[in-house]
């Protein structure tokens, strides 16, 4: 495994990271387990979940994931060989069953406690803001498009006031973001170097893959020059970028196949890039995961690669791609193909 540094932390996390988003929906409790055995076993120490999963949420299934997590610290007392990041749910029409108060003091005293509770843990060392209160273009949306019905207050100084608080408290160590643009990137970022007792963001989690390479635009500037790290979420995009639904295909049990409103990933434009991909994949001697995982380890904004699977077979090709150092011509074989089909799935 390779491991790098949390910007402005002293945490060395593994360069991927063991997503969780299945287990309690595709993934039993028992089959989550043992992904985080084997898991670890290979040199994963970055796990990452949210209060919200597993996906899709559903008030049956809420905080499912955490809980699985939880169980597993219990039983196998390995709490303190791993680096634990967490969620809070924004406002959304699809979560008011878990609240409607977005990230006001309250609502994030609650969700922290919370999720300490169904973790089993006393402390949560990365937690991030899954997605913006406001609204602006995240989830797919590919520009910002101002809604003058947002009433949305700037209230990210009592936000990140409270997160100093309940680092004082020792219940979480660091925070970041997740689904995040340039310019609430920076706002947040600005208002901790003018008021330096506030907590700094030191990681963003969005979207990123052959598919979707948007954070490059802004994003990826902002990473390398204000050193808050990519934790790339997706970086198959739904398991597109597996191959397994080229020519039509509709695998049992995966994802897309389960859960067809999650068409995020897999248009016909972005079936046709992931064709040629799976293309240059063969002509190379490679698995199409493989190259697809590799080419987001190898990006200098990167901090780690969030991976999710839903059996042992998935999580093993996923991590063997730690392995995997692309050649200049496969990379420029990339970029002819991204020149074509420029992120047909943002």
């Amino acid at each position: 495994m390779i491991y790098t540094t949390l910007p402005h932390t002293s945490l060395e996390v593994s360069k991927i990271c063991l997503g969780t988003m299945t287990w309690g929906k595709q993934n039993t409790e028992a089959e989550g387990h043992s992904q985080m055995d084997y898991a670890v076993e290979q040199g994963i120490n970055f796990f990452d979940t949210a209060e919200l999963y597993p996906i899709p949420a559903h008030p049956d299934r809420y905080a499912l994931t955490e809980k699985i997590i939880g169980n597993w610290f219990k039983k196998s007392g390995k709490r303190d060989k791993i680096v634990l990041a967490s969620k809070i749910a924004g406002k959304a029409a699809f979560t008011k069953f878990i609240r409607t108060s977005g990230f006001k003091k309250d609502a994030l005293i609650e969700a922290v406690n919370g999720s300490l509770e169904r973790l089993q843990t006393e402390h949560i060392d990365l937690y991030q803001l899954h997605w913006p209160e406001r609204s602006t273009n995240y989830f797919g949306q590919r520009g910002y498009k101002h809604d003058i019905s947002d009433f949305w207050e700037d209230n990210i100084h009592q936000v990140l006031e409270t997160l100093r608080d309940l680092i004082k408290e020792g219940k979480i160590g660091h925070v970041g973001l997740s689904n995040e643009t340039p310019w609430g990137t920076m706002r947040f970022l600005e208002e901790s170097k003018v008021h330096k007792s506030l907590p700094r963001m030191v990681s963003i989690q969005n979207p990123y893959s052959l598919l979707n390479r948007t954070f490059e635009v802004g994003l990826s500037e902002i990473a390398i020059r204000e050193k808050i790290g990519l934790l790339a979420y997706s970086p198959l995009g739904f398991g597109v970028l597996s191959g397994k639904y080229l020519g039509g295909k509709k695998p049992e049990n995966a994802r897309i196949t389960l859960f067809p409103a999650y068409g995020r990933y897999s248009n016909e434009i972005a079936l046709k890039a992931t064709q040629k991909y799976q293309d240059l994949a063969n002509e190379n001697g490679m698995s199409l995961t493989q190259m697809s995982l590799a080419f987001v380890n190898s990006r200098p904004f990167l901090t780690s690669t969030i991976i999710g699977a839903t059996s042992m077979e998935q999580l093993k090709e996923n991590l063997g791609s730690i392995d995997l150092n692309l050649s200049e011509e496969v990379l420029k074989g990339i970029e002819a193909i991204h020149e074509d089909h420029p992120d047909p799935a943002p």
